[in-house]
């Protein structure tokens, strides 16, 4: 039995063009007068989730890709950098000049370019770029660039003063390896293939996603969750049912127990009736 509903947020809950379709809108009203519970599980900070998702009731948020978890009651799970983890981050940073963004609890600072890319607009062109976009390139160009040019004063920000949940860096895949061995306590995620999110080794949606399930009494198995990209393969592999969009890449398909449709054609709605969940 399906207890509770995990939804990631951009190519999934929302379509392309940032909305809720009326066929999701439906199909989470028919759930959660069932008594499921509906929560996002996101690689987005508070802010932009609140900003995001004001239409819909939730009863969970999972944001910073599981690094902080909280009701609207209540902060269920935090777990921010050890100062000497961030410090490396913001070392390497300055070094190779990389664009970078930190999350705290209520705000993100950093890279004025990076602020760019997570807006709504951004988030939403990600999805068009060619796999052979020259990301190396734009970094090259990016560094010689006036808008940029404070980057290197990354270690000054008030903001690093707070605990730090996440890193957004502008960084290309080709880079994984490197960034990887730079930043040993830190585990790499990617909803994109522009930009990289830096978390606490171990971290993930399904840890944050575990932490509401032990607080309600809730087996994952009992647990339905919606993803499209990498970073959602471990929550769709936790849980009792996986469903991967029809937009999802290849690599999330590949792990889910289902494969609905696309995010602008009522997959959720669909996957939600295949279950018999809703009718």
């Amino acid at each position: 039995m399906v207890r509770a509903l995990f939804f990631d947020i951009d190519g999934t809950l929302l379509s392309t063009g940032g909305h809720l379709l009326h066929s999701t809108k439906q199909a989470l009203q028919e759930v959660r007068r069932q008594g499921i519970l509906v929560g996002v599980a996101t690689g987005r900070d508070p802010a932009k989730v609140s900003k995001l998702l004001q239409e819909l009731p939730l009863d969970v948020y999972v944001t910073y890709n599981g690094q902080l978890v909280y009701t609207d009651q209540q902060v269920l799970y935090a777990r921010a950098f050890e100062k000497a983890v961030l410090d490396n981050i913001v070392a390497y940073a300055i070094e190779h000049q990389c664009s970078i963004n930190f999350g705290a609890r209520d705000c993100v600072e950093g890279s004025r370019f990076m602020k760019l890319g997570q807006s709504v607009m951004a988030q939403r062109l990600f999805r068009f770029v060619p796999r052979r976009f020259p990301v190396n390139i734009t970094k090259k160009l990016l560094k010689k660039s006036h808008f940029l040019r404070r980057e290197d004063h990354y270690s000054q920000l008030p903001i690093l003063k707070e605990p730090i949940y996440q890193c957004m860096m502008f960084s290309p895949v080709a880079d994984d390896e490197k960034l990887a061995q730079a930043l040993p306590q830190c585990d790499l995620l990617r909803s994109n293939s522009l930009t990289v999110d830096i978390v606490p080794k171990g971290g993930s949606k399904l840890r944050g996603i575990h932490t509401f399930l032990y607080e309600k009494g809730i087996s994952p198995n009992d647990v339905m969750a919606f993803g499209d990209h990498l970073n959602d393969i471990a929550m769709l592999k936790g849980v009792g049912i996986g469903v991967a969009m029809g937009n999802g890449q290849p690599q999330v398909k590949a792990y889910a127990d289902y494969v609905t449709s696309s995010n602008n054609f009522d997959g959720i709605a669909q996957a939600l009736k295949h279950y018999q969940i809703i009718s």
